[in-house]
């Protein structure tokens, strides 16, 4: 299985799948909702946040953990649009880099482009800027690599 297929990519549908609660995976529905995908194309996206309450530090900044996991999670969109594969990817190396913080409900940009896609290994770079002045939040760049593992809580089809 190397996961579900995108019958076509478009941002309405990728925007539907971001929107759907997904089991076993509570932080990363928490740290997605409010996510609006403005343009996506293969190999890119690019999308909109407002930092809501939930995700900042004691100082009402947006939490640096926060930011990490929307990156991945973007990251993972892009990649589904350079693959039309939606599950299955696996983050092989993370690198990220901060240049500032953004306040509560603060807008944010976050574009992300594939770099490279060879075969099951693809390389993501990942742009979080605030939307009012462009002022740089954080750079990322991910390795992820397709996989054809299968969640324990996943009810997989008998062979039989």
């Amino acid at each position: 299985m190397e996961g579900e297929k995108l019958p076509r990519i478009s941002r309405k549908g990728i925007q539907e799948y971001l929107n759907k609660e997904m089991p076993h995976v509570e932080l990363q529905n928490i740290t997605a909702k409010g996510l609006i995908i403005d343009h996506a194309r293969k190999g890119f996206v690019r999308c909109t946040f407002i930092i809501p309450p939930s995700a900042s530090d004691a100082h009402g900044n947006w939490q640096v953990g926060a930011i990490a996991t929307i990156v991945d999670i973007v990251a993972s969109v892009a990649i589904c649009t350079e693959t039309a594969v939606i599950r299955g990817n696996v983050t092989m190396d993370y690198n990220i880099s901060y240049y500032s913080s953004a306040k509560i409900q603060e807008e944010v940009e976050i574009v992300a482009k594939v770099v490279g896609n060879k075969g099951k290994l693809s390389s993501i770079r990942v742009e979080v800027k605030k939307k009012d002045d462009g002022e740089l939040i954080a750079i990322a760049k991910q390795w992820t690599a397709s996989n054809e593992f299968r969640a324990p809580w996943i009810n997989h089809p008998s062979k039989l």
